[in-house]
């Protein structure tokens, strides 16, 4: 029997060689470098944390919408972090490839 734990961790090996996960990690490098453009977006995290929490406590008011847009909009003042996104874009195609194929025998189960 075969343990797919080996092949997840197989999988975890190969995505830090990918493309994809070299530009990432390249653009966090460089984003870091940058203590402002870093710090913009360690609050653009914080706040993005919140504004979750807030909406499934059913708590989310104007304040908190107005706060995320004023720090997306800081955010794409810094060609570093608008680069570190675009690089995050890029990873999540591959995750949602790569979802597509692990549900594959799932999905193949409820198609009539």
């Amino acid at each position: 029997m075969i343990n797919i734990y080996d092949s997840a961790n197989k999988l975890e090996q190969d995505l830090r060689q990918t493309q994809e996960y070299l530009d990432l990690s390249a653009a966090m490098a460089k984003l870091k470098a940058e203590p402002e453009a870093y710090d913009c977006f360690k609050r653009v995290q914080d706040a993005q944390k919140k504004l979750q929490t807030k909406q499934m406590q059913g708590d989310l008011s104007d304040d908190d919408v107005n706060e995320i847009k004023a720090l997306a909009e800081e955010a794409q003042g810094y060609d570093s972090l608008s680069d570190l996104m675009e690089k995050e874009q890029a990873m999540n195609g591959v995750f949602e490839e790569i979802n597509k194929i692990i549900f594959k025998p799932v999905s193949e189960l409820y198609t009539f």
